[in-house]
């Protein structure tokens, strides 16, 4: 029995390393070509499309940014258990085994099909997978069975019978090889997503520089101006868009008097403005980390809105990135005079691949999902009852102004704390109102005006601190925000779907002597 399993073992060991050559082999090659084209990318993201929305927001609210690592390991690990289950298969009935780990691999090309835009070419490392798995399976398969002497012969010379000792070694090679081809993919894609040196756009009125924010005095607050690294970043991308400026094009077509196409040159030669925007996902819990603030560096949408002239029909702007996604914008959000832009350039730097370049869509007062395409290469205005969007198709609410929200930064939840004096702060956002006050709540009791730290206008977030002489014992802190026009922060707990969280942070602290 003992020996049985162990050559079982080893026809499933030989089934993984055939599936993990297959895929390692095609994530290399389609690193090459279009990254998104490699098989087990284009399975997760058609596992994502068929998520359900409260999946998904469990993802994002647990996992945060690990949610796509996560993922494309799960479908590794499936995919390598069924290669183990090939693998002994193909021990008793070899063709079956090849015909099992082709039919792995056509099914994973059929996701790549899929793709929402699809060119015959994104095949090619899907036909390396078909190629590569099933001949490493069949190589392998042999190998054991050659290296297993027969049960009714002792005897048998070692010349010409592949030892044991060879087989291992060559399992070892084959195994070193494929992750030296998935490592090497990894890091092309890295590669390819550094930018050259692309200067930003002059600005027509340049905004003073940012002060300091309360960063500097209060440790523990957020960062008055999020860093590019820092910034959150959700979206339905496995692997970032690779963009050619020199061939990327912004069209502007649908209800307008005529249709028009923008080069990068052509939006980098117009004269350029800068605005200071905070940005929001939908996804963001109460108190959560998924909102960012920076300086963006762009076109004027309304500006290209007018140039195309905009028909008397059209009630939305259904933006389209590079891959096909697409999002619904409020027509009315793009040409009521807010700084809405066509960003080229974020806190000073060319626009990161992470976050849209050649360029993305920045509305403030919006949420993310209808606000902020990234990687865009059109604008059609047309109708809400005649095109529906990624996730609108997803019952996500159509209009969806950013609500009133702060966060308690320091001190954390559940933390300990010495007692003494000390400070509690965070942030707070009123995008397209603006903050006017923040209010804290210690254990309960009335609420106090927080200190503000400095104004970057109404799209951006407000640092805030309110001193505190912490005594020893459990407390409690919650914080609000109302805005210039004397709305109140609702109390009412909502989850992020269909529009987005609300409700009050209330955390608990525990102060020592």
């Amino acid at each position: 029995m003992r020996h049985l399993d162990r050559h079982t073992l080893a026809h499933a060991a030989a089934g993984v390393l055939a599936g993990v050559a297959g895929m390692s082999a095609a994530h290399l090659t389609a690193a090459l070509l279009t990254p998104a084209s490699s098989p087990t990318l284009a399975v997760s993201t058609a596992v994502i499309d068929a998520t359900p929305t409260p999946v998904k927001e469990w993802a994002v609210r647990e996992l945060g940014t690990a949610d796509k690592p996560i993922l494309i390991g799960s479908v590794l690990l499936v995919t390598i258990g069924f290669a183990a289950v090939i693998g002994v298969v193909a021990r008793r009935r070899l063709r079956l085994g090849v015909g099992l780990m082709a039919g792995l691999v056509l099914l994973a090309g059929a996701a790549v099909v899929r793709r929402p835009l699809f060119e015959i070419t994104d095949l090619i490392p899907t036909v390396v997978a078909l190629l590569l798995g099933p001949t490493v399976l069949v190589l392998l398969t042999r190998a054991l069975t050659a290296a297993r002497p027969p049960s009714h012969r002792q005897d048998v010379p070692s010349e010409g019978v592949a030892t044991r000792r060879s087989v291992l070694i060559g399992f070892g090679a084959l195994a070193l090889l494929s992750a030296a081809a998935a490592t090497g993919g990894q890091l092309i894609v890295r590669g390819r997503t550094a930018l050259a040196d692309i200067m930003l756009p002059r600005v027509r009125d340049p905004l003073p520089a940012l002060p300091a924010g309360l960063e500097e005095t209060h440790q523990g607050i957020s960062r008055f101006v999020t860093r590019n690294r820092d910034f959150y970043r959700v979206d339905t991308k496995l692997t970032v868009p690779i963009v050619d400026q020199n061939s990327w094009s912004l069209t502007i077509d649908g209800d307008v008097e005529r249709e028009l196409t923008f080069s990068y040159d052509d939006l980098r030669e117009r004269e350029n403005v800068e605005h200071d925007i905070t940005l929001t996902c939908v996804s963001n819990e109460v108190g959560g980390k998924l909102v960012g603030a920076a300086r963006w560096t762009g076109v004027p949408l309304q500006e290209l809105l007018e140039e195309a002239g905009v028909g008397k029909n059209a009630d939305q702007i259904l933006s389209t990135d590079v891959e096909g996604f697409t999002i619904s914008t409020p027509l009315e959000a793009a040409m009521d005079g807010r700084n809405a832009i066509i960003a080229l350039g974020m806190n000073g730097e060319v626009l990161p691949r992470t976050h849209g370049f050649p360029a993305r869509l920045v509305v403030p007062g919006l949420y993310g999902y209808v606000g902020a395409t990234k990687w865009v290469t059109r604008l059609t205005l047309t109708r809400y009852d005649e095109a529906t969007a990624y996730w609108t198709d997803r019952d996500w609410a159509i209009d969806a102004p950013i609500k009133l929200s702060s966060r308690i930064d320091t001190p954390r939840p559940l933390s300990n704390i010495p007692s003494g004096r000390t400070v509690i702060g965070g942030v707070a956002w009123a995008q397209h109102h603006g903050v006017a006050t923040v209010d804290v709540r210690i254990d309960g009791g009335r609420w106090q005006p927080a200190e503000l730290g400095p104004d970057a206008g109404i799209d951006y977030w407000r640092q805030w601190f309110l001193p505190w002489d912490a005594q020893p014992g459990s407390h409690q802190l919650a914080v609000r925000v109302v805005d210039r026009d004397g709305n109140v922060q609702s109390a009412e707990r909502a989850t992020p779907f269909p529009d987005g969280s609300s409700g009050i942070q209330e955390i608990v602290v525990t102060v020592t002597d």
